[in-house]
């Protein structure tokens, strides 16, 4: 079977996320928005720039096979310069012009963290004295907000220098002023790869399903790279599966996105090593360590791997600066360690990535296995700022010239990923949990002073010597935004988020007119199915509402029957932001004039349905007949996150008393189908007919990532044995038929089109 590299493709997926800019020289420009519409028309040009995961794929892998041929030399014809942009909550506000949450996020979630800002959370995560805001350079919730991070990433200074200079140009013209500039680049010489207390840096990055190839003796295996696990999609960009147990309820508009962290991490080198130094002296006293060890020797195991990168656990004794093969080594865990005498407990590498040498909280189990911790991953893209320290320097390279780590990473979640090793792992002194004495926070970034460094002494038992380690490296700015999908940025470029009309007028009662699609749903006006050859729908999208007609015939005509109304402003409807689906009700169809209806809708990050009905006439007024409900009283919807979709089945409507349905659903951060069926009656008593199967099973559906919604083409219902179907999903649409009898078979009849060419829509 062909491994599924299809990640490789996307032209969706910001370059730098999964696929890595890997560039010597980078500017990072922190930008602020003081005019919304000329911010928009700017992003409008940028957004063609931004390079995306299949160039910069292409591109590195071109440059790999380039470089082994030459025999290691990178190649001088092979040179780009990579755009990236992410935004921040407000940025996001200014562009779309309307809050991106319809709800608050959830408490505690990831989207609550990127809401809030760094700022605000800066005291859970350790940034507090020196570290705490006040003293940032950018991103403080102070001074001037970030909106914007424009990353510019090549292969050569003068590239680089040539690109933020037209970068600059083009953001004066739009009247946006840039808040601060950081320039990073790689070491040279004998320190490339090196950060600034010269230690290897980026060897432990996950690999990526659907990215990575996997070993074919060991598909958890990046090939080529033993122990580097291949770690779910979903960790690092929105929509793609996750780990089991990682949070899935994204906004539409975060698809194939990623949330990103930026911190400028400042390094007092000389003081670091000094401190080491200190340290060695108090361990000899204590006999804690042999005689022979040296500065280098006790560094590494703070930091747990030496200068060349070679891990201590498997050279214990010195550095093999001379091996390549120990330089990138990451086939290790420390189940053969658990105590930490060899790497110790508190090791910056232990710390942020604890492998498989975690002991779980119950006594007596074995420890837990690396993919238990696949859902606390991180994709770093950092790099040096800053001139090497030199310590014969006066101007650049001394004591005092400004030096450090520019720290970048991405992930879907902010808090279960990067707050969480920053706060629960790297500054908990508990961690790992259950010790005695704790092992301490992590000294090389940290401040310290409960750090317990384990030793055995001569009669082999294990030896405590506790140590207190002062900080040098200090938070001097932190953000934290979001690297949307490219088709994300064109519609903010538009002033929307994905495909809706976000804008409001001042008092918020009457919907400015706009785009009603991606739509979420469409819902037939109970009274008015093929009458006088026409079909009206309401037309679900986002907060709002409009009233469409489609006509009868080929040409199937359409158009607005009545504006968009808010949601809000249908009291069976009150305190839903947004309908994810509905179910008319099989047997309420217009009984005593008034349909009935189940609709689905997300609320606080979980997903509820209420009944409502609608009464036939001019007004069809609707009435909140039960409150909302959560979605596991649904009996055929067990495991389901998130409903997007019902398709009735066309020849299996109120037969026998029962209904069926194919239920769409995202689960995992992937969209499924499943058969389900619904009783007539007053219980609408629900069974699952058959479980889940992957939406490839659709021929007709064939290129869909996820289906929006489902329309039926009115005067095409069983007729010759088959129904047709508009299938709508993100901003375009197909037509579909399924055919009744046994299998169903579907086909595709019309392929994708705009959704702007549907007229009631646009």
């Amino acid at each position: 079977m062909a491994t599924d590299l299809r990640l490789r493709e996307s032209d969706e997926i910001q370059g730098d996320i999964v696929a890595g800019f890997k560039k010597d020289n980078v500017t990072l420009l922190f930008l602020k928005f003081e005019d919304a519409a000329r911010a928009r028309d700017w992003l409008r040009v940028l957004a063609p720039q931004i390079a995306t995961t299949r160039q910069v794929a292409d591109f590195n892998e071109a440059f790999s096979r380039a470089r082994r041929t030459s025999g290691g030399d990178d190649p001088s014809s092979l040179r780009a310069t990579w755009l990236g942009v992410s935004l921040t909550y407000e940025g996001l506000r200014v562009l779309s012009a309307t809050d991106p949450f319809e709800q608050a996020p959830p408490p505690g979630s990831g989207l609550e963290a990127f809401k809030e800002g760094s700022a605000k959370r800066a005291g859970a995560l350790g940034d507090t004295g020196d570290n705490s805001p006040e003293n940032w350079l950018f991103g403080n919730g102070r001074t001037q907000p970030v909106h914007a991070v424009l990353t510019i990433a090549s292969d050569t200074e003068q590239d680089l220098a040539a690109a933020v200079t037209a970068q600059r140009e083009a953001a004066a013209e739009a009247t946006i002023l840039i808040i601060f500039q950081q320039n990073a680049k790689t070491l040279l010489g004998s320190r490339r790869g090196k950060e600034h207390f010269g230690f290897k840096d980026g060897i432990s990055e996950p690999g990526i399903r659907f990215f990575d190839r996997p070993d074919p003796a060991d598909q958890e295996q990046v090939e080529g790279h033993p122990g580097t696990r291949i770690v779910p999609a979903g960790e690092f960009v929105v929509g793609e599966e996750p780990a089991p147990g990682s949070f899935t309820d994204f906004p539409a508009w975060a698809r194939n996105g990623s949330f990103q962290v930026v911190r400028r991490l400042a390094q007092d080198v000389p003081g670091w090593w000094s401190q080491v130094s200190v340290k060695l002296k108090e361990l000899k006293q204590a006999k804690a360590v042999p005689d022979t060890a040296t500065a280098e020797w006790l560094a590494a195991r703070l930091v747990g791997r030496w200068r060349s990168g070679a891990p201590v656990c498997k050279h214990q004794d010195r550095d093999v600066p001379n091996d390549p093969k120990a330089s990138s080594d990451n086939d290790f865990d420390y189940r053969d360690d658990l105590e930490g005498l060899v790497t110790p407990l508190f090791s910056h590498l232990r710390k942020t990535s604890p492998r498989a040498g975690l002991q779980a909280p119950d006594p007596g189990r074995p420890p837990l296995d690396a993919k238990d911790l696949d859902g606390r991953r991180i994709m770093r893209r950092g790099a040096p700022y800053g001139h090497p320290f030199d310590p014969a320097a006066e101007g650049p390279g001394g004591p005092d010239d400004p030096r450090g780590l520019l720290f970048v990473c991405y992930q879907a979640d902010i808090a279960r990923q990067f707050e969480f090793i920053q706060a629960d792992w790297i500054d908990q002194p508990d961690f790992p949990p259950g010790r005695n004495p704790q092992p301490g926070k992590d000294p090389v970034i940290q401040e310290a002073d409960d750090v317990d460094f384990e030793s055995r002494g001569p009669d082999g038992a294990v030896r405590h010597t506790p140590l207190s380690f002062q900080q040098f490296v200090q938070t001097q700015g932190s953000v934290y935004a979001f690297a949307p999908s490219v088709s994300t940025l064109k519609a903010l470029a538009d002033g929307r988020l994905t495909g809706q009309a976000q804008s409001r007028q001042g008092g918020g009662s009457t919907p400015k007119p706009g785009r009603a699609y991606p739509a979420d749903e469409f819902v037939a006006v109970p009274d008015q199915w093929r009458k006088s050859g026409q079909s009206q729908f309401w037309a679900c999208h986002g907060d709002r509402y409009r009233k469409i007609a489609v006509a009868d015939g080929p040409a199937h005509t359409d158009r607005t029957v009545e504006a968009d109304g808010l949601l809000s402003s249908q009291d069976c409807l009150r305190g839903i932001g947004r309908i994810d689906c509905v179910l008319p009700m099989p047997d309420l169809r217009n009984p005593a004039g008034k349909s009935w209806y189940w609709v689905f809708h997300t609320t606080g990050g979980r997903q509820q349905y209420r009944a409502v009905s609608v009464t036939c006439g001019s007004t069809h007024t609707g009435a909140l007949e039960r409150p909302d409900r959560d979605l596991t009283a649904w009996g055929s919807l067990g495991g389901v996150d998130r409903v997007d979709c019902f398709l009735p089945v066309p020849d299996q409507q109120r037969v026998g008393g029962k209904s069926w349905y194919w239920v769409f659903h995202t689960t995992g951060g992937r969209q499924r189908y499943r058969l389900v069926s619904v009783a007539d009656g007053a219980a609408h008593t629900d069974v699952c007919e058959r479980s889940d199967r992957e939406l490839s099973q659709w021929g007709s559906l064939n290129g869909i990532a996820a289906v929006g919604c489902f329309l039926p083409v009115p005067d095409q219902q069983r007729v010759g044995g088959k129904s047709e179907y508009w299938v709508f999903h993100g901003e375009n649409y197909r037509r579909i038929s399924v055919s009744d009898g046994s299998g169903h078979p579907d086909r595709l009849v019309t392929g994708d089109r705009a959704c702007s060419a549907w007229t009631s829509l646009s």
